[in-house]
């Protein structure tokens, strides 16, 4: 749970950037700890906002059930861009020009941010500055290029107009020009976080925060019954743990896939790269994480679906491979393939600052919206800006309670889509009988009106779950990529065995009595 969760469980297959590194574990929370802050996540959001407190001189602690940046943050493309996924054009339709340009000078800063603390810090991460390129996909109207461009320029991010993108045996026609954009190693740079966070008196702990508390006697109880006392909180999680409904009504889980192939070194420019199909297709040119001699790494994403909502999983990264063939004849054999999870918020702007309907010293930070490392590290600055009291431009255009009126028919249609899962009550499902699952898959297995979520493991012994995810009772469905259990509503993830992997949800999957039981116990026809 808690910052993403994604521990590398059988069958996952993990991103370049956790294949070529361990980051070593922490120690486990003492019993009873205070401090001014409690982060609850250890990514990109967490250590960002950890790190600007320390610098200030306030006491933190963070705490996170896995490995620093064992979550999306390891899973990302490692796209640094103030070009946002969501386009300019559309802000500037939903939020007006001057909150557009808030949005850029925000995502600006943020790179500048990374570069400085790279600087400071000594990190040895390969950040680098690289343009970025936007073209049109081959069914797209060429005139959306032309409203991204004017009011991407409006939004002060000096774009410029060029007769095609930077894809040497492809003509991608004209693409828009993004200046100043970049790119690292984001674990590695995590790293050096924390031990500069560390460094300055700040605290890292493994623990699963399994309560949280706030106003006059705050506090976070973990899972082991361990305490934190603290005078704010912070849930950076990816998707807020301590929010039943709330946000969550607010925002849509997709999941991404990525490839890597190894290309001659030097052979492709270093740039980002975005198309404007839907789902979109992002790319861009890594070092070889494996140190391999000659070599770099193409790194190509997309192929987006609701999460739980779809079970085509090993054809979603043979188109990625198809697209990337046809444009990219010098890339080699596939290298690694991974899927990550993308929260996007119905008017394109993530939720960061105090958690509407909690008390004043409880934040959140949530809706990475495809820009979840820019995003992090916005967190970074505006949240330690509102737990001190200082006045920052982002905080509305960024709070978590706003209202975006034009957005409207977004926040219908997203949550009709969640809702119509509920019918999954009344369904039966594909797999009739446990006996058909092969060992390192799952089922779902229907027992009168029980839904039971069956996983067999290598060895051939049977784990039989609830299938109802405990955040809001849908009905979880089997993802045989990643080999979890997905939940089809709101995007909680369990491991194959029941654990909880991503919020909403904060609680495993109920196990159940062996299926004999589960039978005698149903109701009879």
């Amino acid at each position: 749970m808690n910052a993403l969760h994604e521990k590398g469980t059988s069958g996952q297959r993990a991103s370049i950037w956790r294949r070529s590194m361990e980051i070593p574990g922490c120690p486990a929370a003492p019993a009873d700890t205070a401090c001014d802050v409690c982060i609850i996540g250890a990514g990109i959001s967490g250590l960002s906002i950890a790190y600007t407190l320390v610098q200030e001189g306030l006491s933190v602690v963070v705490i996170d059930d896995g490995a620093i940046g064992s979550g999306e943050t390891g899973r990302t493309s490692a796209h640094l861009a103030s070009a946002v996924d969501d386009h300019y054009h559309v802000l500037e339709s939903l939020h007006g020009a001057a909150s557009a340009r808030l949005v850029a000078d925000s995502h600006v800063a943020a790179i500048d941010r990374i570069e400085s603390i790279v600087a400071r810090e000594n990190i040895r991460c390969g950040f680098e500055r690289v343009d970025g390129f936007l073209f049109a996909a081959p069914d797209e109207d060429p005139g959306f290029l032309d409203k991204e461009m004017a009011a991407a320029a409006r939004a002060g991010l000096n774009p410029q107009r060029v007769s095609r993108a930077p894809i040497p045996g492809f003509d991608t026609g004209p693409a828009i020009r993004f200046p100043s954009q970049a790119q690292f190693h984001p674990l590695l740079y995590l790293a050096h976080m924390a031990g500069a966070i560390l460094s300055k008196g700040g605290r890292i702990y493994t623990g699963h925060a399994s309560e949280v508390n706030g106003g006059g006697n705050s506090n976070v109880t973990l899972k082991g019954g361990q305490i934190i006392r603290c005078g704010s909180i912070v849930v950076a999680t990816n998707v807020p743990v301590n929010d039943v409904l709330t946000l969550q009504t607010k925002l849509a889980p997709y999941r991404t896939y990525v490839i890597t192939a190894p290309v001659p070194a030097g052979s492709l420019p270093k740039a980002l790269l975005w198309d404007t199909a839907d789902p979109y297709h992002y790319v861009r040119v890594a070092a070889n994480a494996d140190n391999a001699p000659g070599q770099d790494l193409l790194v190509v994403g997309g192929e987006d679906h609701r999460t739980g909502q779809a079970s085509d999983f090993e054809a979603r990264y043979g188109q990625l491979e198809m697209w990337m063939r046809a444009r990219y004849p010098e890339a080699g054999p596939i290298h690694s393939q991974w899927s990550g999870q993308v929260i996007e918020t119905v008017d394109g702007i993530a939720y960061i600052g105090r958690n509407p309907g909690d008390e004043k010293n409880v934040y959140v930070v949530t809706g990475d919206s495809g820009n979840g490392l820019t995003h992090g590290t916005i967190a970074g600055i505006l949240i330690p800006d509102l737990i001190l009291g200082r006045n920052n431009p982002w905080e509305k255009i960024y709070h978590p309670g706003r209202l975006t009126l034009k957005a409207v028919p977004e926040f219908v249609s997203q949550n009709i889509q969640a809702a119509s899962r509920y019918f999954d009550w009344l369904k039966g499902h594909e797999t009739a009988d446990e006996k058909f699952i092969v060992p390192g898959y799952g089922a779902v297995i229907r027992h009168g009106l029980k839904h039971v979520a069956t996983y067999r493991d290598e060895r051939g012994s049977l784990h039989r779950m609830s299938a109802v995810c405990p955040h809001l009772k849908c009905i979880v469905t089997w993802n045989g990529s990643e080999k979890t259990w997905d939940c089809p509503c709101h995007g909680s993830r369990f491991d194959c065995q029941g654990l909880v992997l991503n919020g909403p949800a904060n609680e495993c999957l109920a196990t159940l009595d062996p299926v004999s039981q589960i039978e005698a116990n149903a109701p009879k026809d």
